[in-house]
């Protein structure tokens, strides 16, 4: 990590990070493609992935009765087990784990994230932290079982259930359990650098624009995230058979992205992702090709919010205030500004 020196470009940071982080599966595929480059990426953990399903009234979401989510629990012992094991790995492999928070409540089931006080926030993170210091005790397992090694003072983020919730509300909550930043909130179109909103690092979700959309005639601008591609492409319906039409234009908008990003602002690159096999896995496919094919690029470095914020950290404040006043890029079919 370097500071820069005057009229150096700053490197193409990459951040792939994926809600939920709960599959074995995508955790083995996405950490074997990012070993031969030495990349890192992000997993917002699902708190309740750490409870056993027959243990989830050890969970109350803020407004709801206990042992209710909108999404699954963590399943069987041996499924908690192997995700613990998956976080271990991840975690001694360099990669970053943040908080995807717990029941996942948004408008669709009330009250969610938009709905929630401080005190709702700084209760869903609390329990976030305690099935991490004491998942073994609260599901009854046995010594032999392996140790959570992920510290709790590792987790320095994450990103909100729907990308709801006041920041001004959250805020606090997140100043409360030691966090640095977030990465749920959307600004202006494009891709700029973050900046600092009462102290907390935002990371804007990148609203930007998709050449493949455009090709279709629809409104070519999307939220970077898988859902949004989805509810773009056409309504959220299950459709394997579509799949490599929509990889083609996922993969499409991330190689714009890249290229409008480095050959621009250089502000850092969110590819943001669930494990997910959605419409015929049409999102972590394009997902894992962007990183086998551009992770090992010059001058580009896929890597976690944490190194992102420290590399920021270092940089004389006027060379990184200069990177925050850059125009945001790719927000349109032209040159120059996107």
């Amino acid at each position: 990590m370097t500071k820069l020196k005057p009229g150096e470009k700053p490197p193409q940071f990459i951040i792939f990070s994926f809600d939920g982080a709960g599959s074995h599966d995508k955790w083995e595929a996405f950490s074997k493609a990012a070993k031969p480059t030495d990349s890192r990426f992000v997993g917002f953990l699902t708190g309740i992935y750490l409870l056993e399903t027959a243990n989830k009234d050890a969970y109350t979401g803020p407004g709801h009765a206990k042992g209710k989510a909108s999404i699954g629990f963590g399943g069987s012992r041996d499924e908690v087990v192997l995700e613990v094991e998956d976080l271990n790995k991840a975690y001694a492999a360099g990669h970053e784990i943040g908080t995807h928070f717990n029941g996942h409540f948004c408008s669709d089931n009330p009250p969610g994230g938009d709905d929630w006080s401080t005190a709702d926030w700084e209760s869903e993170l609390g329990q976030f932290f305690t099935f991490m210091k004491d998942w073994k005790k609260i599901n009854g397992v046995g010594a032999d079982a392996p140790d959570l090694k992920v510290p709790t003072d590792a987790i320095k983020g994450g990103r909100t259930p729907c990308l709801e919730g006041d920041l001004k509300k959250l805020t606090p909550a997140l100043k409360k359990f030691g966090m640095t930043y977030d990465t749920s909130k959307q600004q202006a179109p494009g891709m700029v650098w973050p900046t600092k909103v009462d102290g907390i690092w935002e990371f804007y979700m990148q609203d930007v624009y998709s050449p493949g959309f455009a090709k279709q005639g629809k409104n070519p601008m999307v939220t970077a995230m898988d859902y949004n591609f989805w509810i773009k492409f056409n309504q959220g319906k299950e459709q394997p058979e579509t799949a490599p039409e929509l990889r083609k234009i996922v993969r499409g908008t991330y190689d714009y992205m890249y290229e409008q990003a480095f050959n621009g602002n250089r502000a850092p690159m969110l590819v943001a992702n669930h494990f997910n096999n959605w419409n015929g896995d049409s999102f972590n496919a394009p997902a894992l090709s962007f990183m086998k094919e551009t992770c090992g690029k010059k001058d580009t470095i896929c890597t976690t919010y944490q190194d992102v914020i420290a590399w920021m950290e270092l940089q004389d404040p006027k060379v990184l205030a200069d990177l925050q006043g850059l125009p945001p890029v790719a927000t349109g079919p032209s040159s120059g500004q996107g």
